[in-house]
């Protein structure tokens, strides 16, 4: 099948199938695997058109509200997490496109700093692993006693400082640092078409010490309206732009984003099975091979 907008050809079951075994995985963490697709679509169906990044956040529109719908209805929606991710993230989107196409044509250097952020993370996540690694035996043992409770419990929310608990645990955040980051994360996404769950789900995780499994709803939210954002805009610029391709293949945007619909239902319905080492293991692999392209891009 030849899809006319991007000229791919290829047996519409395989993006399907690719996009739903790559969306259940990074689901879990908070991660829609509109990153991971950018790569397959320009690597393996050679989609190398500015409008594969607007095809790529077509999919994140089309499959990330199976996962969102799946966290509210199992009460591991952080609210005020999610509201300042959006209110963080969306302006950014509009100011990383206004960069993009104004000052950084050749974004080259630009990667190089956000791969070194994404390889910090990377690290961070790595110790955290190791360092939770010493108290598996502990907490097998803790869990034969008692069952845990995957809802998030708000206690305490302020512009100043949110508390809540989850797994008979408290944490905290500030709404202003949160912002601060999806702020900086929504501007690298406006210019490189990435989702910004791919980076601020490790960091709330690594830096911020905030639990995966409360996170990654919040995460899955932001990319999904910054996504939106995106389409619009790449939309809005094919009118300019009339003699490149920009406007996103809908149909082969659609087709990614039905085989996520179902990956993400069904991530987010497991990820409470699976335990948050393995999960942290997945951001740190999702982390590390985005950092490692943009280095490597560096030298090439």
């Amino acid at each position: 099948m030849v899809f006319p907008i991007s000229g791919v050809e290829v047996n519409p079951i395989i993006p399907l199938v690719v996009a739903f075994t790559v969306s259940f995985f990074t689901s879990m963490g908070g991660v829609s695997g509109a990153f991971l697709l950018l790569p397959y679509q320009v690597s393996f169906l050679d989609y190398t058109a500015p409008s594969v990044s607007a095809t790529n956040q077509v999919f994140n529109i089309v499959a990330i509200p199976s996962g969102v719908y799946r966290f509210i209805k199992e009460g591991r929606m952080l609210w005020p997490l999610t509201l300042a991710v959006i209110i963080g993230t969306l302006p950014g989107v509009f100011i990383g496109a206004w960069v993009r196409i104004e000052y950084l044509p050749d974004p080259k250097n630009f990667k190089t700093f956000v791969g070194c952020i994404l390889l910090y993370i990377g690290i961070r996540l790595v110790q955290d692993v190791m360092k939770n690694r010493a108290d598996t035996g502990r907490q097998k043992n803790n869990n034969s006693r008692r069952r845990k409770t995957f809802v998030v419990t708000l206690t305490r929310s302020t512009l100043k400082r949110v508390e809540f608990s989850f797994d008979d645990k408290s944490f905290a955040f500030t709404p202003s640092i949160v912002l601060g980051i999806c702020f900086l994360v929504g501007i690298a996404g406006g210019i490189y078409g990435i989702g910004g769950g791919s980076i601020v789900a490790p960091f709330f995780v690594a830096i911020l010490g905030l639990p995966v499994y409360a996170v990654a709803g919040a995460a899955l939210m932001g990319t999904f309206i910054t996504s939106i954002a995106g389409v619009v805009f790449y939309q809005g610029l094919a009118l300019f732009y009339t003699e490149i391709s920009v406007s996103p293949d809908w149909f082969l945007g659609l087709l990614l984003g039905f085989g996520g619909f179902a990956g993400i239902y069904l991530g987010a319905r497991c990820q409470k099975y699976v335990p948050a080492r393995m999960i942290k293991l997945v951001l740190c692999v999702c982390v590390m091979i985005v950092a490692a392209r943009y280095l490597i891009g560096f030298f090439q």
